[in-house]
């Protein structure tokens, strides 16, 4: 089999075996072949996976990573007693909600949207990788900024910012939840 076949096969290898996802950067560097023959590589093994197989190719955080259909999550949960993943606090996801929001913010600015302190949980979300310091604002006393990182795209499944569900639809699942707990 000639290198161009073998392509999308060392691919699907690389993507297996990594924990993290893939850029096409780290892919070309690994395959030393042009952007295009990986690209279409890629969208191949997409077109497979999406009607054959349990797993799919996903984009996640700027990178490609091979996951597991939604549809197959309850074996997967029973076989891992509940997941790999530490699940992060009520507190931790309004926090890092409100990082991700309106990022660059400081500590601040997110204690007075949640109405609480925010300090241990912002260290917690800081010690886990999801936020990172971002500078100082340029205001007295220059607090420091806080926004989301690649680790917080990865944790939530996501390839970028711009697939954060619009901030009125969140709003509005937690009216309806608030008027279901009723």
């Amino acid at each position: 089999m000639s290198f161009e076949n073998k392509v999308k096969h060392i691919i699907e290898a690389l993507l297996f075996v990594s924990e993290r996802p893939l850029s096409l950067e780290q892919i070309k560097s690994v395959l030393d072949t042009e952007k295009k023959a990986i690209v279409s590589g890629i969208n191949e093994l997409k077109e497979e996976y999406d009607s054959n197989h349990s797993f799919k190719i996903r984009e996640v955080a700027g990178g490609y990573q091979l996951v597991t259909d939604a549809e197959y999550s309850p074996w997967l949960r029973k076989l891992f007693q509940g997941g790999r993943k530490e699940h992060l606090s009520r507190a931790a996801l309004e926090t890092v909600a409100i990082v991700a929001y309106k990022q660059p913010v400081t500590k601040p600015e997110v204690a007075q949207i949640r109405g609480v302190d925010v300090d241990g949980v912002m260290r917690k979300l800081l010690e886990k990788g999801l936020v990172r310091l971002a500078g100082r604002k340029k205001v007295v006393g220059r607090p420091i900024l806080y926004s989301t990182t690649k680790k917080f795209l990865e944790y939530f499944g996501l390839n970028s910012l711009e697939e954060l569900p619009p901030l009125d639809e969140l709003v509005e699942m937690e009216q309806e939840n608030a008027d279901n707990e009723n």
